[in-house]
């Protein structure tokens, strides 16, 4: 028997998983992927997810296979203008942690393991769901042979494109931005160590961010789609915006993409929810993604563990739902500041914007505060 059906297996849904199995409850993941994608995309974990990630015993794991940043500087025509510690943002975890997804995945898939082996279904592919008012059944593709699966309660955890939110017919509006972006990894050669750096210039951001075994990740904004995105490119803007030489030889990973937000009209509809990117997309700038779908799973634990043990919990799904669309709508805006600050000025507001920066970060409560939006406090 299976108390909960998760459809997808990405961070969020191994993390929902972990957390129910840890209570008891019967879980089985239904994963499209028949493996891990090794690609590395969101890096950034904050001390809100890592006191979540905890709860499951994968917080000081994934601590020891990171980078601890304790430090981001702000960085404009060569000069500093200024810095903002992250120690006053947690003292449990005074830092964000730098981590590469696949790690991530593979720390919670393990964790998963160890509390069910079983837990775990690949290449799993849903092609239809049907809720009866007691049970939710889903209709699955494996190897080509059909299956189902059912359980009293569904959490949608698959991802941007989300299946479930198609099936279940939930709107969730899309806006796109006017930003571009090429990213990639390099071998380390800044001098920033295991601290991050904002290059504020003129012809757009340059964020760069340092990762396990010597590797440093490089993120330009940019005007359009690049014609060709490839390692010499970004090598090339890296170097003209901060004047820091980067090896495009040894480019580990490149990603060029836009950027688009979108927002369910419901995270709730009869026994099934929605968590993660498949509720809400917001910009990767900024890293906040991955962070707000553990937020909701925790969230929602409670919310579960009544339901199934037969207790009324239509009063707390609203108020989840209500509580966790509010999140989405506060780190959609903060990625929104997080986009308008890298965007290309003239001289002169680049000037006014640089000294408004520096103004922030010469007053500890201010910079305090800002330190704190930046990382989910």
């Amino acid at each position: 028997m299976t108390d909960v059906l998760i459809i997808g297996g990405g961070p969020v849904g191994l993390y929902l998983a972990a957390l129910l199995l840890q209570h008891g409850v019967a879980v089985r993941i239904l994963e499209k992927r028949t493996g891990r994608n090794g690609h590395t995309r969101a890096i950034g974990i904050h001390p809100p997810a890592l006191a979540a990630l905890e709860r499951i015993g994968a917080a000081d794991n994934l601590i020891a296979r990171g980078v601890r940043i304790r430090h981001g500087h702000a960085v404009s025509a060569g000069r500093e203008i200024a810095q903002m510690p992250f120690a006053p943002v947690s003292e449990r975890y005074p830092f964000v942690l730098a981590v590469p997804q696949p790690v991530t995945e593979t720390v919670l898939e393990s964790r998963l393991l160890q509390l069910d082996g079983g837990a775990l279904l690949r290449g799993a592919e849903v092609t239809d769901m049907h809720d009866d008012g007691g049970r939710v059944t889903v209709g699955v593709t494996i190897a080509g042979t059909r299956q189902s699966f059912a359980a009293p309660i569904a959490v949608g955890a698959d991802g941007a494109n989300s299946t479930v939110r198609r099936l279940l017919g939930v709107p969730a509006p899309e806006k796109r931005y006017p930003d571009h972006y090429l990213m990639g990894d390099f071998p380390e050669s800044s001098p920033y160590g295991e601290d991050a750096a904002l290059f504020l210039e003129a012809g757009g951001i340059v964020e760069s961010f340092p990762l396990p075994a010597g590797v440093r990740r490089w993120v330009v904004r940019l005007s359009g789609p690049p014609s060709r995105p490839d390692a010499p490119l970004l090598a090339g803007l890296v170097g003209a915006r901060t004047g820091i030489a980067v090896d495009a030889a040894g480019n580990s990973m490149l990603s060029s993409f836009g950027v688009r937000s979108r927002l369910a009209t419901r995270m709730v509809a009869g026994r099934v929810a929605l968590i993660g990117d498949a509720a809400h997309e917001i910009s990767p700038i900024g890293g906040q993604g991955m962070n707000l779908g553990w937020l909701d799973a925790e969230a929602l634990l409670p919310i579960i563990l009544a339901a199934l043990r037969g207790c009324p919990t239509g009063t707390e799904l609203r108020r989840f739902e209500a509580f966790r669309r509010r999140a989405a709508a506060a780190a959609k805006r903060q990625a929104e500041v997080n986009m308008a600050l890298g965007r290309p000025l003239p001289a002169g507001l680049l000037r006014t914007r640089n000294a408004a920066i520096a103004g922030i970060a010469a007053a500890p409560a201010l910079n305090t505060l800002v330190a704190k939006r930046f990382t989910m406090q």
